[in-house]
């Protein structure tokens, strides 16, 4: 698979960066997009027009998400893994029974 460079733009400045394959493609143009909206989204609720300003704050407000989702991801690992223990308790106790009398068969034999 070879290199390629493509060409994108966010908030109206271009930019080439590589690629590997149409895959990687498919991927920067989902997150070009993606941050080319963050930026239109800042500009228009701080009324401002000074593109570095607008980039940082976009940026803040990624990462901020980032964070809020990496939380909920955390809560949810935790949540399954509480939940594995309960199964796993569970297969303990209802399977304690059938090892005894496999156990009292294999002894009467």
């Amino acid at each position: 698979m070879s290199d390629k460079v493509i060409e994108i733009e966010i908030y109206r400045q271009k930019y080439r960066i590589r690629v590997k394959g149409e895959e990687d493609e498919k991927y920067i143009g989902r997150l070009t997009s993606y941050v080319d909206q963050k930026m239109r989204e800042v500009a228009v609720k701080s009324k401002s027009v000074d593109s570095l300003k607008i980039s940082v704050l976009a940026s803040l407000n990624i990462a901020d998400e980032y964070f809020l989702s990496r939380k909920k991801l955390d809560q949810l690992n935790e949540v399954i893994g509480h939940m594995e223990s309960k199964v796993e308790s569970l297969e303990d106790y209802l399977f304690k029974d059938e090892n005894t009398y496999k156990n009292i068969e294999e002894a009467t034999k």
